[in-house]
């Protein structure tokens, strides 16, 4: 299965840890997941960029898995919308206790 980390990035200094967490706990959730993780991609680029390539990045994931803070990521909640439109499979993860 394909799947697509959304969640917090641009004002989280610890944004990469947190999504390479989320990476490795969705991928020991099911034998060959591939993780799409967009905390991976490089600096420099402008957020709309960023979208653009989020947004392809969830058309080709079966299933986007909302970390417990999209909320508060105005990104996140576009791709929220964006998986609303396209009627994309999605799910929150619970937060870790």
């Amino acid at each position: 299965m394909k799947i697509y980390i959304a969640g917090k990035i641009f004002g989280d200094p610890l944004f990469r840890e947190k999504f390479a967490a989320a990476q490795k706990t969705l991928e020991m959730e099911g034998g060959g997941n591939v993780v799409l993780n967009p905390a991976i991609l490089p600096d420099g680029l402008a957020v709309a960029e960023y979208m653009r390539i989020c947004f392809a990045m969830i058309d080709v994931a079966d299933v986007v898995v909302f970390l417990p803070d999209w909320r508060l990521s105005g990104g996140a909640q576009l791709e929220k919308a964006y998986c609303d439109y396209t009627e994309k499979t999605y799910r929150i993860m619970e937060e870790s206790r």
